[in-house]
């Protein structure tokens, strides 16, 4: 422990090789995080001089969302070139001070792999799209058109419309699960993965320690291009794309979710083992099968670290018997053996005190539900804060996505506004200047410096449960004897050790009872608003309180 910061050092971040299990993981959209040039637009040393603030909140480890060099047309998500940094962010050894920061600050550094697809603009794409013999030709997924000229099959956009674009070039189209900007690699070649891996490398031996992939199980396609079946209506869902989308319409068993992926990701795997200590977390784009696949992609050592898929990103506010659920499944589906992830929220859906509806009350419950279930977990900057989602007019958007389904659907820019940090100060000290989006009145009134004082707020609560969770190696890293749901309380106990961690939380606004686990147990976690066992043997939480028990 650093006597003068208070926190561990770079020495220490080398021991704990499992680290990641288990860890929080501090999630920054760096636009939005902190601007240090005065160009209205957050940067590397913004996250520089931010970095005691997330290590005040006692995480493991930030992720940063792409910062590398890129037209940003999906705001970073459509790289062209992935060992940059764009200027807008800063440069190489701005990423440098940031990674170094980090470390003497004892937090690890993950960042966002954008693997799937390019920016159009890349040069790999320039090359590939400028005739069908060139030496990149085969590194994106071309094909030609069906005899009508309509495209080769059925497959569809998740940002809308059809996933195949003209091109006049090589008179051919090229497959695109998102923007038409952000043309899809093709995967089958063998050039195209050790590209990638190259990349990776890069930032391995820069001292990341770890990656954030996205859209994992978007990088293979069937190499046939088989027409998606269409998905029975009583299987849609809005967890993945809204409602209005329809690419809700597809199973899309075609298009993504491939087995040849499992190759790819073993050799990732083996590359990550080379600098012992890295770790990587997977996101797993599918509404109807994520679970299964983020099962399949952590079990054992062969393939990726921990994954997340969208059960708890959902637009619904879980239940005690949703909790159940969907910890019944994760416990089917990984057997033991593979690794989860949980995230309420993140830069491409709604903040979840808003999508759920949540009161102060109801936010704290969840957020220390979140650090008692078995797993790792993220957290997205300003969530600490309490932060709602934002209100913007459709003048004010940015993202591409918003302004295709407006107003049914208004993107994503709404969960990405600028961090604040100072009521008094002009755009709650993120910027001097204008900020790309605009900060709120009620997002100003939640600022770190009106936080900081008060013992009670958000942010405090943060604090104090992710500390909790840090001092019970039983909730990091122990196992679960099944999560349950006696009306509308979540319960379950974890063990490690030898030690025993019982969890109830009522997650109403109703006062609720239960039964006393049988056993010798001592209360603790006062400072989460623990309830005390009541002489009956009956737990009695008042509204959205937690009860917390040990027994060692």
């Amino acid at each position: 422990m650093n006597a003068e910061t208070g926190t561990m050092g770079a020495g220490q971040l080398a021991g704990d090789l499992d680290w990641w299990r288990g860890a929080v993981i501090y999630q920054i959209y760096p636009r939005s995080y902190q601007d240090s040039n005065g160009d209205g637009v957050g940067d590397l040393l913004g996250i520089v001089n931010r970095l005691p603030h997330i290590a005040s909140l006692g995480v493991d480890a930030i992720w940063i969302s792409p910062f590398y060099t890129s037209p940003m047309r999906d705001f970073g998500y459509d790289v062209s070139d992935f060992c940059d940094v764009d200027p807008m962010f800063g440069s190489i050894a701005d990423f440098d001070a940031v990674v170094s920061t980090a470390h003497r600050w004892g937090l690890r550094v993950m960042i966002d792999l954008v693997l799937s697809h390019t920016s159009i603009e890349h040069p790999w794409f320039t090359e590939s799209r400028a005739s069908r013999d060139n030496k990149r030709a085969d590194w994106y997924v071309w094909a030609d058109a069906k005899e009508d000229g309509t495209p080769p099959n059925n497959w569809l956009s998740l940002f809308g419309g059809s996933a195949w674009q003209w091109d006049t070039r090589r008179e051919q189209y090229y497959l695109h699960n998102f923007l038409s900007e952000q043309p899809d690699l093709n995967f089958h070649a063998p050039a195209v993965q050790e590209a990638l891996l190259a990349a990776t490398r890069f930032w391995l031996d820069r001292g990341v320690d770890g990656f954030r992939l996205d859209t994992i199980n978007f990088y293979f396609c069937d190499k046939d291009l088989r027409d998606n079946p269409v998905l029975p209506a009583d299987k849609r869902n809005a967890t993945l794309a809204p409602r209005v989308n329809p690419y809700n319409y597809q199973d899309h068993i075609y298009s993504k979710n491939r087995v040849e992926n499992f190759g790819f990701l073993r050799r990732f795997r083996a590359l990550l083992d080379e600098y012992p200590g890295s770790a990587c977390v997977g996101e797993v784009g599918d509404a109807q099968r994520g679970m299964e696949i983020m099962a399949a992609y952590t079990k054992g050592d062969d393939f990726v670290h921990m994954c997340y898929a969208f059960e708890l990103l959902a637009p619904d506010r879980p239940s005690a018997a949703r909790v159940a659920e969907i910890f019944a499944t994760a416990d089917a589906e990984l057997a033991g053996e593979g690794w989860a992830c949980w995230a309420f929220s993140n830069h491409d859906v709604a903040r979840h005190v808003t999508r759920w509806q949540l009161t102060p009350a109801a936010h704290r419950a969840y957020m220390t539900l979140l650090m008692c279930l078995k797993g790792s977990a993220c957290l997205y900057q300003g969530e600490e804060l309490g932060l709602p989602e934002a209100e913007l007019h459709f003048d004010d958007l940015q993202d591409p996505y918003g302004k295709e389904f407006w107003p049914e659907y208004k993107g994503r820019d709404g969960a990405r506004t600028p961090m604040v940090w100072d009521a008094q100060a002009p755009n709650a000290g993120f910027t001097t200047a204008r900020p790309w989006l605009p900060v709120t009145h009620e997002h100003q009134m939640r600022a770190v410096s009106e936080q900081e004082g008060d013992p009670a707020s958000i942010l405090h609560h943060y604090r104090r449960a992710i500390a909790f969770r840090h001092a019970q190696p039983a909730l990091r890293r122990g196992e679960h004897d099944g999560v349950k749901a006696t009306g509308d309380v979540v319960h379950f106990i974890r063990r490690h050790e030898g030690d025993e961690i019982f969890v109830a939380v009522n997650l109403s606004g109703d006062p609720a009872a239960l039964d006393m686990p049988a056993g010798d147990w001592h209360h603790i976690g006062t400072e989460l608003g623990s309830a005390m066992p009541s002489a009956d043997g009956r737990l009695h939480l008042g509204p959205w309180q937690p009860c917390l028990l040990m027994r060692q």
